[in-house]
């Protein structure tokens, strides 16, 4: 089939960069199988963002545009097709899937099922496009104010990524309203509410699990609750006692509870653990992109980049990785490096353009550490802070605070904080760093007007 050829340059990646979302919801959900799930055909990529986002590259590594662009006639034109050869067996289950959802375009679990595999390939693959994929085989249900229960889960699944969190929610609540013995559901909605940090509603779902076959992850959910709001210590006994009821067939179970022993371990600074828990997930052999990232950010912290450059060195298709590799390669003169970097910063310039900030976490991260503009890195993780509230979108509004010296702008952070008990050491001694600064009273409070969250609970020893 004719493909029209994207800007030249050298540094093209030829796919709309699109940022990760909550890697807690992603994984619980490829936790959380459902039966019968539903699917349609593949939507070709709109070629609006493909070309902005290789006119940007191109504009960004040199300054120019090194050939005519080619504009395709219309968003039905085929751009790239995804990287599969006609016997891989990933290619051969979709196109079983997909034929079933042709033979059978009214049926809501067939279209599901299609939409729910792509949706794995996100974590699996770390290419975000299968998000319009999914997205597409939901199509003939999308808009529908009370699709199938299937549908409703899978759709407020796609929505919550975006980080839709309100409509995901929504589609939730009816779907509770209609089945309240929907466990996947349930402790769906409770994870949107962690992200949120409206952990009583959280705990509510959590606790409102039933389905013995869910046990594990209700276990698994309210740890997660208890381990945000000051009960660490225990949630971890009570997880990892979880873990050992897991089938050692249910490899994403035990994929999702090892990540969660392994933060809960390095929120109780004791990384030995961690390092155990992350390697017992990594030899469990899922191909996941987010067990990457938490791994990187981990040998990241532990002074340890030359073994995240040798791990994601070939994983640069993920925004994810991409941006952990760029933080292992800083100081690097390499050409591959600086390639690394530029690619990085014009999808980030690229989505800007668009009017994408559901990346502004990452965006803040990158400004920060690679830029050096904490100024922007600290308007970027504000806005963040709006829509999603898990620790790391707190530690990268302390770190650029603590840059500029202004404590104020930090506020609600240092709230959550306080009011929730939250015992992570490292976002802990910050806040401790930030109430020594000298307030600049940029952000229009009065001075003191911040909570004081570094004080240690019961619960924790002192750093």
């Amino acid at each position: 089939m004719h493909q029209p050829r994207i800007p030249a340059c050298r540094y093209t990646t030829a796919r709309p960069p699109v940022a990760w979302r909550s890697s807690t919801v992603l994984r619980l959900v490829r936790v959380l199988r459902a039966p019968n799930l539903p699917g349609n055909g593949m939507r070709r990529i709109g070629w609006q963002a493909v070309f902005l986002t290789s006119v940007l590259l191109c504009t960004l590594t040199s300054g120019k545009l090194q050939a005519a662009p080619s504009i395709p006639a219309s968003d039905a034109t085929v751009l790239e097709r995804l990287p599969f050869k006609a016997n891989d067996p990933i290619a051969r289950e979709l196109a079983a899937l997909r034929k079933t959802v042709q033979q059978n375009p009214n049926t809501p679990a067939s279209a599901a099922q299609l939409a729910r595999r792509y949706y794995d390939l996100v974590a699996e693959e770390g290419d975000p496009r299968y998000l319009g994929y999914a997205e597409a085989a939901l199509a003939p249900w999308w808009k529908l104010a009370a699709p199938p229960d299937e549908v409703l889960l899978m759709r407020a699944t796609l929505k919550q990524f975006r980080h839709d969190f309100a409509s995901a929610i929504a589609d939730l609540d009816r779907l509770l309203a209609r089945t309240p013995s929907h466990d996947n559901a349930r402790v769906l909605r409770a994870t949107l509410h962690i992200v949120q940090a409206r952990y009583p509603m959280a705990r509510a779902d959590c606790q409102a699990v039933r389905g013995a076959a869910n046990q594990a992850v209700a276990l698994g959910c309210l740890a997660m609750v208890n381990g945000l709001t000051g009960q660490a210590e225990p949630a971890y006994t009570r997880l990892a006692a979880a873990l050992r009821t897991v089938p050692s067939t249910d490899k994403d179970n035990q994929l999702w509870i090892l990540l969660r022993l392994a933060e809960m371990a390095q929120r109780l600074s004791r990384p030995q653990l961690a390092e155990t828990h992350f390697k017992q997930a990594l030899a469990l052999g899922v191909q996941d992109t987010f067990l990457l990232a938490a791994w990187s950010d981990f040998l990241l912290e532990q002074g340890r980049a030359p073994e995240v450059v040798a791990l994601l060195k070939d994983k640069t298709r993920s925004d994810n990785l991409l941006l952990r590799l760029v933080l292992a390669e800083q100081g690097s003169t390499s050409a591959s490096a600086r390639t690394n970097r530029t690619t990085l910063a014009a999808r980030f310039a690229a989505a800007q353009l668009r009017g994408d900030t559901v990346h502004q976490a990452e965006e803040a991260r990158f400004a920060l550490q690679i830029e050096n503009n904490p100024a922007k890195a600290l308007k970027l993780a504000q806005e963040n802070w709006k829509v999603q509230l898990e620790p790391r979108d707190a530690r990268i509004v302390l770190e650029a605070a603590l840059a500029l010296k202004d404590a104020p702008a930090a506020a609600p952070v240092l709230q959550w904080l306080a009011e929730s008990k939250h015992e992570d050491r490292t976002l802990l001694q910050l806040a401790s760093q930030l109430q020594k600064v000298r307030p600049k009273h940029s952000s229009g409070n009065p001075p003191n007007s911040t909570p004081n969250p570094a004080q240690p609970s019961k619960t924790e020893a002192k750093p």
